[in-house]
């Protein structure tokens, strides 16, 4: 048996109707991640007070849980329906009364689904909550469950900032005790402790109780007890007694009758620690979690009776990224076993940490935006087969904050992850401000990365709201530029399409309109729902950059990237540099070259002369800094002097950033002026 479906009305921040939270599950491990605030605690706040937890924490409805419609008003009802499948013959024994069956339908299409329902009352100043109520029916109306049919259902929660090392201590109800008294190997393990047998029985061999027995009887035959014992009845009680009603005393272990409460007594004076052989060793809140955590789930794989839920909030929480990433790896691990049982554990984790999430495999993710869940398994979105293995593969910590931002911009390498965010700031729409991800591609598999926010059906389960933004090269140059860049020596032709090798492109590849949709082909590739994805008007990010009015600020930064060994080093300052490459660049704009050609030639320090693309935008973004903080330009004049395709930087922050013809000497004469500055 395991939860199916999750469905939440008017709790917190989740509303009602189209906008109540669903949440389809699979059996095992689910992660929900998403930002703070988007309603991951409140999901698990609902499991809780549906289903209760074994720690019998009480928790109370209160009236700020329920939730506030846009104009303020405040509704009157929650409602949290759970619906449970693939029940076993003994969960439908178990449950027989409040069971649903599907229409036509018996045996494996047998459902419970409980619904808890929590009201107001709306005729009185106080608003006071009424007890809540858990009815079964799949429209809510059935028997109510009872207490019985409750204490089957209840889940194992770890909180988040868990004490592990109060709960793995000693003393009365501890938390070590009621795992330890519900384990097969505590409970059968041995043998009872007989006082009259001959010989003695190894002590080894005993059962916990038998030692317990064990322990009381040795007591007992201590001489320092008998002396005390006999010392408190002849010397004092004897002499407070009648003749024909001796008062006479025995010392003795405290405990109770029933052997389940004497079972529970015992194992309240253990204590579970961390150590080596028969020595402990102090370790921190983050090894003692470990320790709290392989404790619950020990109870939850031998236990053959009850509903095995594990719900953990954070379960980062105290430890460093390689304890993060084992652990991750073993509970899911944990929830694909199957158990003697023939049940899986159902692990249901939220988490803020990119970290863990790398370490996910996507199907076991869902995510939550706009109070709505999006599973991530194959039936609910738009990745194939493909896709996901790609992406367990590729799905690192520095890709998987994704999961975590108001916006995405998905890039191809690492100049764009350098430059992007420093233009971005510059103009005043700064990522970190406005949380927008950037996300480094490495060149391959950004429509697969950007089909993660593509629903399946997105017109019935509604689609994720997140905007994202993929930013890709057109990858064909002007015609004039393969002599200039170094692709042909000058006087050769440029060979067919058909010659083997040739891998790049020149717009006289693609007549007429073919270019046009090679365009449309590479946007088409990842721009649905949410996500769009922008196509470099001319050629690359550094060609179109000099192309449309930074052509001297590339020059630098190219020239800068070449000699950045000597510019680390001290051998040489920027000042030098720049003063070594400028007669090259004027002696270019005294030819009165077009845009194309001009472009081409500042492009040809990247691909004849091998500058790093990676150094160069560096280079660039403390230019493009350096003129801002001098005044020698501003927010609105980079603005303009950026290419004209939509750099998802506006879109992301509101900005739209509109189409504009390249600035060359000859069409804005102030573009010019600068490029001579």
């Amino acid at each position: 048996m395991y939860i199916s479906l999750i469905s939440i009305e008017n709790f917190r921040n989740f509303g009602s109707g189209s906008n109540a939270f669903v949440l389809p599950l699979k059996p095992g491990f689910t992660a929900i991640v998403g930002e703070n605030d988007a309603g991951k605690t409140a999901v698990i706040d609902a499991l809780r007070l549906v289903l209760g937890t074994r720690d019998q924490e009480y928790m109370r409805v209160e009236s700020s849980d329920f939730h506030y419609l846009p104009g303020g008003q405040q509704t009157d009802q929650i409602s949290i329906r759970l619906t449970f499948s693939s029940l076993s013959v003994q969960d439908r024994a178990a449950f027989a009364e409040y069971l649903t069956y599907a229409k036509g339908g018996v045996g494996n299409e047998t459902q419970l689904i409980v619904t808890w329902v929590a009201k107001r009352n709306s005729n009185n100043s106080t608003r006071r909550v009424r007890p809540a109520e858990l009815r079964a029916g799949a429209t809510g109306d059935g028997p109510l469950l009872d207490s019985v049919a409750r204490a089957l259902l209840t889940a194992t929660y770890l909180r988040p900032l868990r004490d592990a090392e109060r709960a793995m201590s000693a003393g009365r109800g501890s938390r070590l005790s009621q795992i330890l008294q519900h384990t097969k190997e505590i409970r059968d393990t041995g043998i009872a402790f007989d006082p009259k047998a001959d010989p003695p029985i190894d002590p080894r061999k005993l059962s916990v109780l038998g030692v317990g027995d064990y322990a009381s009887f040795l007591f007992g035959e201590s001489d320092g007890i008998r002396q005390a014992r006999d010392k408190l009845n002849f010397e004092f009680l004897n002499p407070l007694s009648f003749a024909n009603d001796l008062l006479n005393a025995r010392i003795a272990v405290s405990s109770a009758q029933d052997d389940t409460s004497r079972l529970r007594q015992m194992l309240e004076k253990l204590e579970l620690e961390l150590g080596e052989g028969d020595v402990a060793h102090m370790r921190g809140l983050g090894s003692n979690n470990l320790l709290f955590m392989a404790c619950e789930l020990l109870l939850l794989a031998a236990e053959m009776d009850g509903f095995p839920l594990l719900l953990i909030e954070e379960p980062e929480a105290h430890l460093h990224p390689q304890r993060q990433l084992r652990l991750m790896s073993f509970l899911q691990t944990q929830a694909d076993k199957i158990r003697a049982d023939g049940q899986q554990i159902q692990i249901i984790v939220t988490t803020h940490s990119p970290n863990l999430a790398s370490e996910l495999r996507l199907e076991n993710v869902a995510l939550i935006e706009g109070g709505k869940a999006f599973p991530m398994g194959s039936e609910h979105t738009k990745l194939s087969r493909s896709d996901y293995r790609f992406l367990e593969r590729f799905l690192d910590v520095t890709k998987a904050n994704l999961f975590f931002a108001r916006a995405v911009m998905i890039v191809e390498g690492d100049a764009e992850t350098i430059l992007l965010p420093i233009i971005a700031k510059l103009i005043g729409r700064d990522f970190g401000r406005y949380g927008v991800s950037l996300v480094n591609v490495g060149g391959v598999g950004l429509s697969r990365y950007a089909r993660i926010f593509m629903r399946a059906n997105p017109g019935v389960a509604g689609g994720i709201n997140t905007p994202v933004a993929c930013i890709t090269d057109m990858d064909v140059m002007p015609d004039a530029a393969p002599w200039i860049v170094g692709k042909l020596k000058q006087g050769e032709d440029i060979p067919p399409l058909k010659v083997r090798g040739r891998q790049w492109r020149v717009k006289a590849d693609f007549p007429g309109a073919r270019l046009e949709e090679r365009r449309q082909q590479r946007r088409m590739k990842a721009s649905e729902q949410a996500v769009e994805t922008f196509v470099a008007d001319q050629w690359t990010l550094e060609f179109d950059l000099a192309y449309y009015g930074l052509r001297l600020a590339v020059w630098f930064a190219a020239h800068f990237a070449l000699a950045d060994n000597k510019l680390v080093d001290g051998r040489a300052t920027k000042k030098d540099v720049a003063l070594a490459c400028s007669s090259e660049f004027f002696s270019l704009v005294k030819q009165d070259l077009s845009s194309e050609v001009f472009a081409a030639h500042v492009y040809s320090k990247f691909e004849k002369d091998a500058a790093s693309k990676t150094v160069a935008a560096q280079y660039l973004a403390e230019h493009l800094e350096n003129l801002i903080a001098k005044g020698r330009m501003d927010a609105v004049s980079l603005l303009k002097r950026l290419p004209p395709y939509r750099t998802r930087v506006g879109q992301l922050t509101d900005i739209s950033i509109s189409s504009r013809r390249p600035l060359s000497k000859k069409s804005n004469p102030t573009a010019a002026r600068y490029d001579q500055q």
